[in-house]
């Protein structure tokens, strides 16, 4: 148990890497869950000045502190998050934004915290709110799918990430690869190709290294890969193709954010 929850805890913080920094953060008292009159305020004022036209989408995470049952601080980092989203979509925030509402456990001291451990642990007992931007890498590019899509739209999403030379599906990406299942099983017409990204590798190479094959066909094997998943979640193979792209398509945001994968819009 100890040992998943380090792979879990790893994979989350190297998600979070590659994302922007909290947007809000609200903290907590040992062991509870509600929130004090103060904290509730900076939820509401949150909910009131946002713009969620201008919002593709809101994740939630809650956090416990390093003491505990780690089953027992899964459920309270989960009902924090659950305090924190109430308040928000009753104070009028459009809860079709909230996208993830998840609870993350306790957070593992370091060494370098225990100088003033008292401050960090009520720093790690709290709530954190990220913000997605619509449509924030350019014209027909995507951080989500949409209602209406034209042909040759690209569909970019933040969570379908890989570690540096692997092709294998992490936690975090196939939670996202289950919510473009039920999307797609919604709408039925739509076909697109998958196509696989790499970063960090020399222009004289035309792709990467996956570590677990041993092929110089990193990129091509991350779209395999999303496209088996896709299949094993019932959506058929008819709708869709695949491709490695190799590193010639940079978003420059970053080489995390260069280790992905994109849908492109064939048919709708």
């Amino acid at each position: 148990m100890h040992k998943y929850f380090k792979i879990i805890l790893f994979l989350f913080f190297g998600h979070l890497s590659a994302q922007q920094k909290p947007v809000q953060t609200v903290y907590f008292d040992f062991d509870k869950y509600d929130l004090n009159d103060h904290q509730i305020k900076t939820i509401i004022d949150f909910a009131k000045k946002s713009d969620t036209t201008k919002i593709e989408s809101i994740q939630i995470y809650g956090y416990c502190d390093d003491r505990g049952d780690n089953d027992y601080n899964f459920e309270l980092s989960t009902n924090r998050v659950k305090t924190v989203q109430d308040i928000l979509t009753s104070n009028g925030f459009n809860k079709n934004k909230i996208v993830v509402i998840e609870g993350k456990g306790r957070v593992i001291l370091n060494k370098d915290s225990e100088g003033n451990i008292n401050e960090t642990r009520s720093e790690n007992r709290r709530v954190d709110l990220f913000m997605v931007k619509k449509n924030s890498f350019g014209k027909g590019i995507y951080n989500s799918f949409q209602e209406k899509h034209k042909v040759g739209d690209r569909v970019y999403l933040e969570n379908i990430l890989f570690a540096l030379g692997s092709s294998a599906l992490p936690l975090e990406s196939k939670k996202e690869l289950d919510k473009i299942a039920a999307i797609l099983q919604k709408n039925q017409k739509l076909e697109f190709e998958i196509r696989g990204h790499v970063c960090c590798t020399p222009s004289y190479y035309t792709d990467a290294i996956d570590e677990f094959t041993h092929e110089r066909k990193l990129s091509f094997n991350r779209a395999r890969n999303v496209y088996l998943y896709l299949i094993s979640k019932k959506i058929s193979p008819q709708r869709m193709t695949y491709k490695g792209c190799g590193n010639k398509f940079p978003l420059s945001k970053g080489a995390a954010l260069d280790r992905r994968v994109e849908f492109v819009i064939l048919k709708i």
